[in-house]
């Protein structure tokens, strides 16, 4: 049997532009440059940001792959992230799995997220509440 992980430690992000991709991910997303891994990011990357225990490695890149990063959160923090990307002018689409509420957005460069929340009831009935 393979040894348990304990987290997420970074995932790669395939940009065009590092320096735009960072201000995306700062305003938007609240991710910051991590200084202690600053070093690597000359000459293309991986530009470490982070939020939290959330890191991203921003990679340069003329041809971007695309990964799907999923961040978990609680009932309240899906909600105000909801109304967050709503007030960033980002497009995004709620999606009810049955087990959890999800919305699913993309950044400039295509690379696509999730937010998703296990809260499932108690997301169901504010949900509802706001239509």
């Amino acid at each position: 049997m393979p040894p348990v992980l304990s987290r997420v430690d970074h995932i790669h992000i395939y940009v065009a532009d590092l320096t735009a991709a960072e201000k995306w991910y700062r305003d938007n997303l609240g991710f910051t440059r991590l200084p202690a891994l600053a070093q690597w990011a000359p000459g293309g990357g991986p530009l470490t940001l982070a939020n939290g225990s959330v890191h991203l490695a921003l990679f340069d890149s003329k041809t971007p792959q695309n990964t799907t990063v999923a961040f978990g959160v609680n009932c309240a923090d899906f909600l105000c992230w909801q109304q967050h990307l709503k007030n960033c002018g980002i497009h995004f689409s709620r999606v009810d799995h049955r087990l959890a509420w999800s919305i699913y957005f993309a950044d400039p460069d295509g690379n696509p997220f999730e937010i998703t929340s296990y809260d499932y009831d108690e997301l169901a009935a504010k949900l509802a509440a706001a239509t």
